[in-house]
Protein backbone atom coordinates (compact mmCIF):
# COMPACT_ATOMS: atom_id res chain seq x y z
CA UNK A 1 0.00 0.00 0.00
CA UNK A 2 1.20 3.52 -0.83
CA UNK A 3 0.14 6.58 1.16
CA UNK A 4 -0.31 9.93 -0.56
CA UNK A 5 -0.82 13.15 1.41
CA UNK A 6 0.77 14.68 4.47
CA UNK A 7 -2.09 14.43 6.96
CA UNK A 8 -2.69 11.66 9.48
CA UNK A 9 -6.47 11.81 9.90
CA UNK A 10 -8.51 9.97 12.51
CA UNK A 11 -11.04 7.80 10.68
CA UNK A 12 -14.33 6.83 12.29
CA UNK A 13 -16.57 5.79 9.38
CA UNK A 14 -16.94 4.82 5.71
CA UNK A 15 -19.07 6.63 3.12
CA UNK A 16 -19.33 7.25 -0.62
CA UNK A 17 -17.34 10.06 -2.21
CA UNK A 18 -20.46 12.21 -2.51
CA UNK A 19 -21.73 11.62 1.04
CA UNK A 20 -18.51 11.45 3.06
CA UNK A 21 -17.68 14.08 5.66
CA UNK A 22 -14.49 14.88 7.53
CA UNK A 23 -13.31 11.92 9.57
CA UNK A 24 -14.64 9.37 7.09
CA UNK A 25 -12.83 7.26 4.54
CA UNK A 26 -14.19 6.66 1.04
CA UNK A 27 -13.17 4.61 -1.95
CA UNK A 28 -12.79 4.92 -5.71
CA UNK A 29 -13.18 1.61 -7.48
CA UNK A 30 -14.49 2.72 -10.86
CA UNK A 31 -12.37 5.33 -12.66
CA UNK A 32 -15.50 6.86 -14.18
CA UNK A 33 -16.14 8.54 -10.81
CA UNK A 34 -12.68 10.00 -10.38
CA UNK A 35 -14.02 13.55 -10.89
CA UNK A 36 -15.73 13.27 -7.48
CA UNK A 37 -12.31 13.35 -5.81
CA UNK A 38 -12.18 17.08 -6.48
CA UNK A 39 -15.24 17.78 -4.33
CA UNK A 40 -15.29 15.03 -1.70
CA UNK A 41 -15.19 16.02 1.97
CA UNK A 42 -13.70 12.65 2.98
CA UNK A 43 -10.47 12.65 4.95
CA UNK A 44 -9.05 9.69 3.03
CA UNK A 45 -9.87 7.74 -0.11
CA UNK A 46 -8.86 4.22 -1.15
CA UNK A 47 -7.83 4.12 -4.82
CA UNK A 48 -6.14 1.67 -7.17
CA UNK A 49 -2.38 1.85 -7.60
CA UNK A 50 -2.69 2.62 -11.30
CA UNK A 51 -5.31 5.36 -11.02
CA UNK A 52 -4.27 8.91 -11.84
CA UNK A 53 -6.18 11.40 -9.67
CA UNK A 54 -7.49 14.66 -11.15
CA UNK A 55 -5.15 17.65 -11.09
CA UNK A 56 -7.02 19.26 -8.20
CA UNK A 57 -8.07 17.43 -5.06
CA UNK A 58 -9.04 18.88 -1.67
CA UNK A 59 -6.02 19.96 0.40
CA UNK A 60 -5.04 17.41 3.01
CA UNK A 61 -6.94 14.54 1.36
CA UNK A 62 -5.04 11.29 1.92
CA UNK A 63 -5.00 8.78 -0.93
CA UNK A 64 -4.36 5.15 -0.02
CA UNK A 65 -3.12 3.37 -3.12
CA UNK A 66 -3.71 -0.37 -3.02
CA UNK A 67 -3.58 -3.28 -5.46
CA UNK A 68 -7.21 -4.28 -4.90
CA UNK A 69 -9.35 -1.31 -3.81
CA UNK A 70 -12.56 -3.35 -3.62
CA UNK A 71 -10.96 -5.84 -1.24
CA UNK A 72 -9.44 -2.99 0.79
CA UNK A 73 -12.85 -1.34 1.03
CA UNK A 74 -14.37 -4.58 2.34
CA UNK A 75 -11.62 -4.98 4.91
CA UNK A 76 -12.09 -1.38 6.04
CA UNK A 77 -15.85 -1.82 6.36
CA UNK A 78 -15.28 -4.89 8.50
CA UNK A 79 -12.87 -3.08 10.81
CA UNK A 80 -15.08 -0.03 11.30
CA UNK A 81 -18.35 -1.98 11.44
CA UNK A 82 -17.60 -5.16 13.37
CA UNK A 83 -20.32 -7.79 13.31
CA UNK A 84 -22.01 -8.22 16.67
CA UNK A 85 -22.97 -11.73 17.71
CA UNK A 86 -25.74 -12.48 20.17
CA UNK A 87 -24.82 -13.56 23.66
CA UNK A 88 -24.42 -17.30 24.29
CA UNK A 89 -27.34 -19.12 25.81
CA UNK A 90 -30.69 -20.77 25.07
CA UNK A 91 -33.78 -18.59 24.95
CA UNK A 92 -36.53 -19.85 27.28
CA UNK A 93 -38.99 -20.25 24.40
CA UNK A 94 -36.62 -22.46 22.36
CA UNK A 95 -37.34 -26.19 22.18
CA UNK A 96 -34.20 -28.30 22.55
CA UNK A 97 -34.59 -32.07 22.48
CA UNK A 98 -32.77 -34.58 24.62
CA UNK A 99 -29.32 -35.60 23.52
CA UNK A 100 -28.44 -32.36 21.75
CA UNK A 101 -24.71 -31.56 21.84
CA UNK A 102 -24.16 -27.80 22.05
CA UNK A 103 -20.60 -26.49 21.92
CA UNK A 104 -19.29 -23.64 24.02
CA UNK A 105 -20.79 -20.16 23.54
CA UNK A 106 -23.66 -21.32 21.30
CA UNK A 107 -26.69 -19.03 20.96
CA UNK A 108 -30.17 -20.49 20.44
CA UNK A 109 -32.80 -17.82 19.75
CA UNK A 110 -36.52 -17.49 20.54
CA UNK A 111 -38.79 -20.31 19.34
CA UNK A 112 -35.98 -22.20 17.66
CA UNK A 113 -36.53 -25.96 17.51
CA UNK A 114 -33.59 -28.35 17.73
CA UNK A 115 -34.23 -32.06 17.24
CA UNK A 116 -32.75 -35.10 18.91
CA UNK A 117 -29.11 -35.86 18.35
CA UNK A 118 -28.25 -32.50 16.76
CA UNK A 119 -24.65 -31.42 17.22
CA UNK A 120 -23.72 -27.72 17.04
CA UNK A 121 -20.12 -26.53 17.22
CA UNK A 122 -18.73 -23.76 19.42
CA UNK A 123 -19.60 -20.10 18.80
CA UNK A 124 -22.47 -20.90 16.44
CA UNK A 125 -25.73 -18.97 16.27
CA UNK A 126 -29.18 -20.48 15.70
CA UNK A 127 -31.49 -17.47 15.39
CA UNK A 128 -35.19 -17.08 16.13
CA UNK A 129 -37.56 -19.53 14.50
CA UNK A 130 -34.94 -21.85 13.04
CA UNK A 131 -35.73 -25.56 12.85
CA UNK A 132 -33.00 -28.22 12.92
CA UNK A 133 -34.24 -31.74 12.27
CA UNK A 134 -32.92 -34.70 14.27
CA UNK A 135 -29.33 -35.64 13.56
CA UNK A 136 -28.22 -32.38 11.89
CA UNK A 137 -24.51 -31.59 12.25
CA UNK A 138 -23.23 -28.02 12.34
CA UNK A 139 -19.62 -26.92 12.74
CA UNK A 140 -18.13 -24.03 14.69
CA UNK A 141 -18.82 -20.30 14.21
CA UNK A 142 -21.82 -20.90 11.94
CA UNK A 143 -24.71 -18.45 11.70
CA UNK A 144 -28.28 -19.38 10.84
CA UNK A 145 -30.37 -16.25 10.49
CA UNK A 146 -34.07 -16.30 11.49
CA UNK A 147 -36.41 -18.92 10.02
CA UNK A 148 -33.86 -21.21 8.44
CA UNK A 149 -35.01 -24.84 8.15
CA UNK A 150 -32.49 -27.68 8.11
CA UNK A 151 -33.83 -31.15 7.34
CA UNK A 152 -32.33 -34.43 8.52
CA UNK A 153 -29.11 -35.78 6.95
CA UNK A 154 -27.65 -32.29 6.50
CA UNK A 155 -24.08 -31.55 7.58
CA UNK A 156 -22.68 -28.00 7.77
CA UNK A 157 -18.97 -27.28 8.07
CA UNK A 158 -17.34 -24.42 9.95
CA UNK A 159 -18.18 -20.72 9.46
CA UNK A 160 -21.21 -21.44 7.29
CA UNK A 161 -23.69 -18.54 6.98
CA UNK A 162 -27.30 -19.19 5.97
CA UNK A 163 -29.71 -16.29 5.57
CA UNK A 164 -33.38 -16.10 6.48
CA UNK A 165 -35.98 -18.30 4.84
CA UNK A 166 -33.54 -20.76 3.31
CA UNK A 167 -34.30 -24.49 3.36
CA UNK A 168 -31.51 -27.05 3.42
CA UNK A 169 -32.22 -30.69 2.66
CA UNK A 170 -35.78 -30.55 1.32
CA UNK A 171 -36.80 -33.43 -0.96
CA UNK A 172 -35.40 -33.54 -4.45
CA UNK A 173 -37.96 -33.24 -7.24
CA UNK A 174 -38.31 -36.84 -8.37
CA UNK A 175 -41.43 -38.60 -9.69
CA UNK A 176 -42.14 -41.67 -11.82
CA UNK A 177 -45.04 -41.98 -14.26
CA UNK A 178 -47.66 -44.65 -13.61
CA UNK A 179 -50.70 -44.51 -15.85
CA UNK A 180 -50.74 -40.72 -15.91
CA UNK A 181 -50.12 -40.45 -12.16
CA UNK A 182 -47.00 -38.91 -10.64
CA UNK A 183 -45.53 -41.34 -8.11
CA UNK A 184 -43.05 -39.83 -5.68
CA UNK A 185 -39.53 -41.31 -5.63
CA UNK A 186 -38.25 -41.34 -2.04
CA UNK A 187 -35.36 -38.93 -1.57
CA UNK A 188 -33.08 -40.79 0.82
CA UNK A 189 -29.77 -38.95 0.46
CA UNK A 190 -28.28 -35.99 2.28
CA UNK A 191 -26.59 -32.62 1.91
CA UNK A 192 -23.05 -31.56 2.78
CA UNK A 193 -22.18 -27.88 2.95
CA UNK A 194 -18.48 -27.36 3.48
CA UNK A 195 -16.53 -24.66 5.35
CA UNK A 196 -16.98 -20.94 4.63
CA UNK A 197 -20.04 -21.31 2.40
CA UNK A 198 -22.62 -18.51 2.49
CA UNK A 199 -26.18 -19.00 1.22
CA UNK A 200 -28.55 -16.07 0.68
CA UNK A 201 -32.16 -15.63 1.73
CA UNK A 202 -35.02 -17.82 0.47
CA UNK A 203 -32.78 -20.30 -1.31
CA UNK A 204 -33.23 -24.06 -1.38
CA UNK A 205 -30.71 -26.90 -1.46
CA UNK A 206 -32.41 -30.25 -2.14
CA UNK A 207 -31.31 -33.51 -0.59
CA UNK A 208 -29.98 -36.19 -2.92
CA UNK A 209 -32.13 -39.04 -4.18
CA UNK A 210 -29.23 -41.34 -3.33
CA UNK A 211 -25.85 -40.18 -2.06
CA UNK A 212 -25.19 -36.49 -1.45
CA UNK A 213 -25.81 -33.00 -2.71
CA UNK A 214 -22.55 -31.16 -2.01
CA UNK A 215 -21.50 -27.50 -1.92
CA UNK A 216 -17.73 -27.21 -1.60
CA UNK A 217 -15.80 -24.80 0.57
CA UNK A 218 -15.84 -21.07 0.02
CA UNK A 219 -18.76 -21.03 -2.42
CA UNK A 220 -21.14 -18.06 -2.18
CA UNK A 221 -24.78 -18.39 -3.18
CA UNK A 222 -27.13 -15.42 -3.57
CA UNK A 223 -30.84 -15.08 -2.73
CA UNK A 224 -33.62 -17.23 -4.25
CA UNK A 225 -31.36 -19.89 -5.74
CA UNK A 226 -32.54 -23.46 -6.38
CA UNK A 227 -29.96 -26.24 -6.05
CA UNK A 228 -31.48 -29.52 -7.25
CA UNK A 229 -30.91 -33.01 -5.90
CA UNK A 230 -27.46 -34.57 -6.27
CA UNK A 231 -25.87 -31.34 -7.54
CA UNK A 232 -22.14 -31.01 -6.94
CA UNK A 233 -20.77 -27.46 -6.67
CA UNK A 234 -17.03 -26.89 -6.60
CA UNK A 235 -14.99 -24.69 -4.31
CA UNK A 236 -15.07 -20.88 -4.42
CA UNK A 237 -17.86 -20.66 -6.96
CA UNK A 238 -20.22 -17.67 -7.19
CA UNK A 239 -23.92 -18.26 -7.92
CA UNK A 240 -26.02 -15.10 -8.27
CA UNK A 241 -29.70 -14.53 -7.54
CA UNK A 242 -32.50 -16.66 -9.03
CA UNK A 243 -30.18 -19.24 -10.56
CA UNK A 244 -31.71 -22.69 -10.94
CA UNK A 245 -29.63 -25.88 -11.12
CA UNK A 246 -31.49 -28.99 -12.22
CA UNK A 247 -30.74 -32.28 -10.55
CA UNK A 248 -27.29 -33.86 -10.89
CA UNK A 249 -25.69 -30.73 -12.33
CA UNK A 250 -21.96 -30.59 -11.65
CA UNK A 251 -20.46 -27.12 -11.31
CA UNK A 252 -16.68 -26.88 -11.12
CA UNK A 253 -14.44 -24.77 -8.93
CA UNK A 254 -14.22 -21.02 -9.43
CA UNK A 255 -17.29 -20.84 -11.67
CA UNK A 256 -19.36 -17.65 -11.88
CA UNK A 257 -23.06 -17.91 -12.73
CA UNK A 258 -25.00 -14.70 -13.42
CA UNK A 259 -28.49 -13.97 -12.15
CA UNK A 260 -31.46 -15.92 -13.56
CA UNK A 261 -29.25 -18.37 -15.42
CA UNK A 262 -30.11 -22.03 -15.23
CA UNK A 263 -29.12 -25.50 -16.31
CA UNK A 264 -30.65 -28.64 -17.65
CA UNK A 265 -29.82 -31.67 -15.53
CA UNK A 266 -26.97 -34.18 -15.80
CA UNK A 267 -24.38 -31.82 -17.25
CA UNK A 268 -21.04 -30.31 -16.24
CA UNK A 269 -19.88 -26.70 -16.05
CA UNK A 270 -16.10 -26.82 -16.04
CA UNK A 271 -13.72 -25.12 -13.64
CA UNK A 272 -13.40 -21.36 -14.07
CA UNK A 273 -16.27 -21.06 -16.55
CA UNK A 274 -18.49 -17.97 -16.62
CA UNK A 275 -22.23 -18.11 -17.34
CA UNK A 276 -23.84 -14.78 -18.19
CA UNK A 277 -27.08 -13.69 -16.54
CA UNK A 278 -30.21 -15.22 -18.08
CA UNK A 279 -28.31 -17.98 -19.85
CA UNK A 280 -29.91 -21.38 -20.39
CA UNK A 281 -27.20 -24.04 -20.21
CA UNK A 282 -28.37 -27.17 -22.06
CA UNK A 283 -25.19 -29.25 -22.21
CA UNK A 284 -21.64 -29.36 -20.87
CA UNK A 285 -19.61 -26.14 -20.70
CA UNK A 286 -15.85 -26.45 -21.11
CA UNK A 287 -13.48 -25.28 -18.36
CA UNK A 288 -12.68 -21.58 -18.67
CA UNK A 289 -15.40 -20.92 -21.24
CA UNK A 290 -17.71 -17.89 -21.13
CA UNK A 291 -21.22 -18.52 -22.40
CA UNK A 292 -24.47 -16.58 -22.82
CA UNK A 293 -27.92 -16.83 -24.37
CA UNK A 294 -30.50 -19.58 -24.77
CA UNK A 295 -29.51 -22.12 -25.77
CA UNK A 296 -26.10 -21.18 -24.46
CA UNK A 297 -23.27 -20.38 -26.85
CA UNK A 298 -19.83 -18.84 -26.71
CA UNK A 299 -20.33 -15.24 -25.63
CA UNK A 300 -18.70 -13.52 -28.60
CA UNK A 301 -20.99 -15.42 -30.97
CA UNK A 302 -24.00 -14.58 -28.78
CA UNK A 303 -23.10 -10.89 -29.01
CA UNK A 304 -22.99 -11.09 -32.81
CA UNK A 305 -26.35 -12.86 -32.90
CA UNK A 306 -27.89 -10.29 -30.57
CA UNK A 307 -26.53 -7.44 -32.68
CA UNK A 308 -27.98 -9.06 -35.81
CA UNK A 309 -31.40 -9.46 -34.18
CA UNK A 310 -31.59 -5.72 -33.61
CA UNK A 311 -31.20 -5.21 -37.35
CA UNK A 312 -33.83 -7.83 -38.26
CA UNK A 313 -36.84 -5.45 -38.64
CA UNK A 314 -34.90 -3.24 -41.06
CA UNK A 315 -33.67 -6.30 -42.94
CA UNK A 316 -37.24 -7.58 -43.29
CA UNK A 317 -38.37 -4.24 -44.75
CA UNK A 318 -35.51 -4.30 -47.25
CA UNK A 319 -36.37 -7.84 -48.30
CA UNK A 320 -40.03 -6.87 -48.69
CA UNK A 321 -39.07 -3.96 -50.95
CA UNK A 322 -36.83 -6.20 -53.04
CA UNK A 323 -39.60 -8.76 -53.40
CA UNK A 324 -42.02 -6.05 -54.51
CA UNK A 325 -39.53 -4.73 -57.05
CA UNK A 326 -38.56 -8.11 -58.50
CA UNK A 327 -41.74 -10.12 -57.98
CA UNK A 328 -39.69 -13.04 -56.68
CA UNK A 329 -41.53 -13.35 -53.41
CA UNK A 330 -44.95 -13.15 -55.12
CA UNK A 331 -44.08 -15.94 -57.52
CA UNK A 332 -43.05 -18.22 -54.68
CA UNK A 333 -46.26 -17.42 -52.76
CA UNK A 334 -48.33 -18.35 -55.78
Amino acid sequence: MELGGEEDPLISGVASLEDAVAGEISFLIDGRYRQHLASTAASAVIVGQDMDPPDEIPPGLVLLRVVNPYLAMGTTLGILNPTSRPLPGIHPTAVVAEGVDLGAAVHVGPRAVIGEGVRIGPDSVVSAGCVLAPGVRMGSACTLFPSVTVYEKVVLGDRVIVHSGTVLGSDGFGYAQDGGRHVKIPQTGGVIIEDDVEIGANSCVDRATLGLTRIAQGTKIDNMVQIGHNCQIGAHTIICGQVGLSGTTKVGAGVMMGGQSGTAGHLMIGDGAMVAGGTGVINTVAPGATVAGYPHQEISNWRRVTAALRKLPDLMRRVSRLESATGIGREEDE
